[in-house]
């Protein structure tokens, strides 16, 4: 594939989303009566009701929009659920208060003590402490399988027990794209159902056209795209398991403020335009980094370097602006490091997906069980921002520049 229609491959899912992103959960006017463009919004714990009866009643539409109580939804978060759950391809959405506790919340929500839970290899690092520290304590059998395992491989690994097929894909740090159809496939085979953390594939990405039964969002990353908010999501698309869902969320105090909902409200209507933009960008500098000596691999879904890039290929319209880079085995991580405090334009800190440029190295800092391509040298992890690219890639070059000269 040539340079520009790469480029179209990576940012046409984003222009398709850019019509929707602006109207979703908005209101309308009706009549004569004008309305904001963006809804108000509404602080509060307390809610009143006229009547005893009244507020029972609302206490039974727990699993609809009902105002009952601040710590059970507000006005804002609602909206948001509906817009994440519209862009997503879900019937539900709970809003979290992170995007860990959106992976966290179904874990609890869908197992139980004695069951049996296959996670990914290339899983979120919270994700899998949260697993190791809290899942195994409840009595939770946790197996991690390799992210580009076949299905015969995932299979046997399967057991009557298995409750939970959790994916990430790509993987935030290694980027294996997985096959989800075929995940689907085997955790319905045995009874259990599959959970796609899938926020890098926000708007890009359909989980459950493709066979998942949860998908989770780090809204903190792209939605709200500003690095100013913590928040996340999880979404279902059968009315039994938001019904759980719903209840394990309530029962465990999952609620998101107003404040960082109408942030991330905001940050949807810009997300197709950023992140066109940023896509873009992202696969300018990552082909530029394949032509430099210095790397062995760039870690990009939308490249045939990339583990899993056929399934990218297959499942996705577009890709993100975070990816990976091995570099030769030869040099040193002290090496790596040294690179990174030399860069300027690239700000270094957690998190990605809002508009500035970061980068963090990713040698020794997963915790991997199964043999990892991040295993074949110094690794490091960029998201690209808002930033002019020829700026990036001279501050890369000058970078790389003296780590061949260490």
């Amino acid at each position: 594939m040539d340079h520009e229609n790469l480029r179209n491959a990576v940012s046409h899912g984003w222009r398709d989303l850019a019509s929707l992103a602006v109207r979703i959960a908005r209101d309308t006017p009706k009549g004569d009566e004008g309305v904001f463009v963006n809804p108000a919004v509404a602080r509060g714990s307390t809610v009143l009701f006229s009547s005893l009866e009244a507020m029972e009643k609302a206490g039974h539409g727990r699993y609809d929009d009902e105002l009952i109580y601040g710590a059970m939804g507000t006005p804002l978060q609602h909206r948001l659920e509906h817009a994440i759950a519209t862009i997503e391809g879900a019937s539900h959405t709970q809003i979290a208060p992170s995007g860990l506790a959106a992976c966290m919340l179904p874990l609890l929500a869908f197992l139980d003590n004695g069951g049996h839970c296959l996670i990914s290899d290339s899983v979120y690092g919270p994700t899998r402490r949260f697993a190791e520290k809290i899942l195994r304590r409840f009595g939770v059998d946790i197996t991690y399988f390799p992210p580009c395992a076949t299905e015969s491989e995932v299979r046997q690994l399967c057991r009557a027990n298995t409750r939970i097929v959790f994916s990430e894909s790509p993987g935030s740090h290694s980027f294996e794209v997985q096959d989800i159809p075929m995940l689907a496939r085997v955790a319905h085979a045995c009874g259990a159902r599959l959970i796609v953390d899938n926020t890098w594939g926000i708007g890009i990405f359909q989980p459950f056209r493709h066979g998942a039964d949860i998908s989770i969002q780090a809204l903190t990353k792209y939605p709200a795209g500003h690095a100013d908010t913590v928040i996340g999501a999880i979404s279902v698309n059968n009315e039994q398991d938001w019904r759980i869902l719903r209840d394990t969320a309530i029962q465990t105090g999952q609620v998101a403020g107003p404040d960082d909902c109408a942030l991330t409200l905001r940050g949807i209507r810009t997300l197709p335009v950023r992140q066109e933009r940023q896509s873009q960008s992202a696969i300018d500098i990552a082909l530029w980094l394949q032509t430099r000596p210095e790397v062995t691999r760039v870690l990009h879904p939308a490249l045939p370097s990339c583990p899993g890039h056929e399934f990218w290929k297959r499942d996705f319209s577009g890709a993100s602006s975070l990816f990976g880079v091995i570099l030769r085995s030869d040099f040193t991580l002290i090496q790596l490091e040294r690179m990174i405090d030399s860069l300027r334009m690239f700000g270094i800190g957690a998190s990605w997906g809002g508009y500035e440029s970061l980068v963090l190295p990713t040698t020794h800092g997963i915790t991997r069980s199964c043999d990892s391509v991040t295993q074949a040298g110094p690794t490091f992890r960029i998201h690209i921002g808002l930033e002019n690219t020829d700026e990036l890639i001279a501050d890369l070059a000058q970078g790389l520049d003296g780590l061949a000269g260490d």
